[in-house]
């Protein structure tokens, strides 16, 4: 069955290379909507959407926008145009897969739209800065970036070849949703749970899981990598999402210490505000993150480090950040709406906070616990329990807990 692919971009400057996508797409037999954001001149071919209905979603007016001639108050505009119509395109089903090209600026506007559409719809960024920090195209959405290696401008040898396989990419994305459709509907019926892991706590995450999905729950996991606590708050915030198990909270680290992995200060509040069943504990509390060991701030030089690889540097915790983390996590979960229940595991909380391991360090886990038994209010309840929290028992006693709650809820 034809699927339709919406293609937005700057057709006055990157006409030639819009169509030659649009024709591609046609050629295996899908259908093209094309959006012209574009605010220079007129576009090479006749759009189905003008730059003129892009500006005014965006409440603006074409012509007022070329007569300033300012470009980031153009663009502005029309990032917020583009947004809102293909989230409303999407909501009537007139799409099914979305394809961007461009710079910078084509770039920042075809990714906006592309983060106010759902996960799983299929969405591929053709991009001149995609080699780069994606960050802030990418945001917390599944786009594909795709680096253009030389820019678009034009029509080569190297640009077809790199453009055609942007277009096949986005027609086997439709086409594979397609072919998905029954497995889905055959699983869309089980409660979705999400869960967060690192490296270094993923043996409890896999047994929490695994006990979770044999309960008859879909287990969505989360690395605990800034971007991946964002997009799980989202879910639980959009109303997707049953019951949490929170097993990872190390980001607090990186937003408390200046780390690279925060996941911002309202990390732990989605679920606490949704009411929703959770269990938590300490995952990764240990450890603030870093890039390769010579991007560590002078002030962290002497402290002590761990080379994770050969791009990714941890930093030990303290003592005092471990009592001030424990002030907070404890201060987030005593907003919670929902039963929620705190695991601490006593004898360690990561790979490496163990005897014998490098991140060993008895004091910075007993001033965390003990600021949790301090700080932590009821109705929370708080369970101790001796073991490390990769210890098959401390993952048994999580899941069975979580499986009670959402039983009730």
């Amino acid at each position: 069955m034809p699927k339709t692919i919406l293609l937005i971009g700057t057709l006055d400057t990157k006409g030639a290379e819009y169509a030659y996508v649009r024709d591609l797409i046609a050629a295996r037999g899908h259908q093209v909507l094309t959006l012209n954001a574009g605010v220079a001149g007129e576009p090479t071919f006749a759009p189905d959407i003008s730059a003129a209905e892009v500006a005014a979603a965006g409440g603006g007016d074409l012509a007022e926008l070329r007569r300033q001639a300012d470009r980031g108050a153009a663009l502005e505009v029309m990032m917020a145009g583009a947004s809102k119509l293909a989230a409303r395109l999407h909501a009537e089903g007139k799409f099914d897969g979305v394809l961007g090209l461009g710079g910078s600026g084509g770039t920042a506007i075809a990714t906006a739209a592309m983060r106010e559409l759902p996960v799983g719809l299929p969405k591929v960024m053709v991009s001149t800065v995609a080699s780069g920090d994606v960050q802030p195209y990418v945001g917390v959405k599944d786009i594909c970036m795709m680096y253009s290696v030389v820019d678009i401008a034009g029509l080569n040898r190297l640009s077809r070849r790199i453009l055609a396989n942007a277009a096949g990419m986005v027609c086997g994305a439709v086409e594979e949703a397609e072919t998905r459709g029954g497995e889905e509907a055959r699983t869309e019926d089980k409660p979705l749970v999400t869960a967060t892991m690192f490296g270094v706590t993923t043996p409890c995450v896999t047994m929490v899981r695994e006990k979770l999905e044999a309960a008859g729950y879909e287990v969505l996991v989360f690395h605990a990598t800034g971007s991946g606590g964002q997009a799980m708050e989202s879910l639980i915030s959009a109303g997707f999402i049953s019951g949490v198990a929170d097993i990872t909270t190390t980001e607090w680290c990186d937003e408390l210490v200046g780390g690279v992995l925060s996941a911002g200060p309202h990390r732990l509040e989605a679920a606490a505000k949704a009411g929703l069943p959770q269990v938590v504990s300490c995952g990764a509390l240990d450890m603030v993150n870093f890039w390769a060991v010579e991007t560590v701030p002078p002030q962290f030089k002497d402290r002590t480090l761990y080379k994770h690889n050969a791009n990714v540097t941890l930093m030990r915790t303290t003592p005092q950040e471990c009592a001030e983390l424990g002030r907070i996590i404890a201060s987030k979960l005593n907003a919670a709406t929902g039963p929620t229940v705190l695991f601490i595991p006593l004898k360690g909380v990561s790979a490496i906070d163990k005897e014998g391991q490098p991140f060993y360090l008895p004091e910075a886990d007993a001033a965390l616990f003990e600021s949790l038994r301090r700080n932590i209010r009821p109705p929370v309840e708080l369970v101790e329990l001796d073991m490390h929290i990769n210890d098959p028992e401390f993952a048994a006693a999580m899941a069975e807990r979580l499986v009670g709650l959402l039983a009730r809820a």
